[in-house]
């Protein structure tokens, strides 16, 4: 079995290490080009030709299914991908987690990149599924791209601007990009009061995996032999994996397990 994951850079980190919690007998197939980064200040058109660059290269180690593990490409270039590569190769896209933070009630924060904050596509997320909840869209400059530098002052700043900007009362935060998942132990140290009740944070990593997996008609197997190999592409080309993945757990992970094996 193989999965592939697409993304602007390294934020398909944490549905990988989802997806080889999963299924640790699992090759996987990380396509990025971070070169190109940021993909949310683009155009739609643009987003759409690059994401389909980095689909079409994943693609071309045959994988079973593919998983676009960016909020920013599922929402301008999904279907795109689709139209080109299904039904042959199962697509997964990454919605964020707006419906199961909402299912709690709230009140609950949306954090995303500023193009997607109060874009058409996220209001219409909360007007699907969080109707009658209290929620609060909140902008996060650079932390995407701080994350992808994996530099920690530059992430500490902007989740401290993000978190100001989050009220005090919330009992989730959706994480509204994947680079964010990285970093959820710092965001949720930010928006936590210690005296207060916990707060839930929602990504999208695990659910996507799940959904890959129902694609081919995969069972989870979590006890399998770590037997996988790691391909990772950098604008098509194969490569070792940037060092920024080894400052979060999820990239080490892959490479310190079965999985890592190129």
């Amino acid at each position: 079995m193989k999965i592939a994951l697409m993304d602007s850079g390294i934020g398909l980190l944490a549905a990988a290490a989802a997806v080889h919690r999963l299924r640790p007998d699992a090759d996987i197939v990380l396509s990025s080009a971070p070169d190109t980064m940021p993909w949310g200040p683009r155009t739609p058109e643009d987003v759409t030709e690059r994401a389909l660059a980095c689909a079409r290269a994943a693609a071309a180690h045959r994988p079973d299914a593919l998983i676009v593990a960016c909020n920013t490409a599922s929402v301008h270039a999904l279907e795109a991908i689709r139209a080109e590569l299904e039904p042959a190769l199962p697509v997964v896209g990454t919605v964020p987690a707006i419906k199961p933070a909402a299912a709690g009630g709230g009140p609950v924060a949306i954090w995303a990149t500023p193009a997607t904050t109060g874009s058409p596509y996220q209001r219409g997320l909360i007007h699907d599924f969080a109707s009658g909840v209290d929620v609060t869209e909140v902008p996060c400059p650079g932390l995407a791209d701080a994350v992808e530098r994996a530099d920690t002052d530059a992430i500490e700043i902007a989740v401290k601007a993000a978190a100001a900007a989050t009220p005090r009362t919330v009992r989730g935060v959706v994480l509204g990009c994947t680079h964010y998942e990285l970093v959820a132990d710092r965001i949720r140290a930010a928006v936590e009061d210690p005296a207060g009740p916990p707060v839930e944070l929602y990504g999208s990593a695990e659910a996507v995996a799940a959904q890959a997996l129902r694609r081919i008609g995969a069972a989870p197997a979590p006890d399998a032999e770590p037997s996988g190999r790691l391909t990772v592409l950098l604008s098509g080309r194969e490569t070792e994996p940037v060092s920024a993945a080894l400052a979060y757990a999820e990239g080490r992970s892959l490479l310190s397990v079965g999985a890592a094996r190129p």
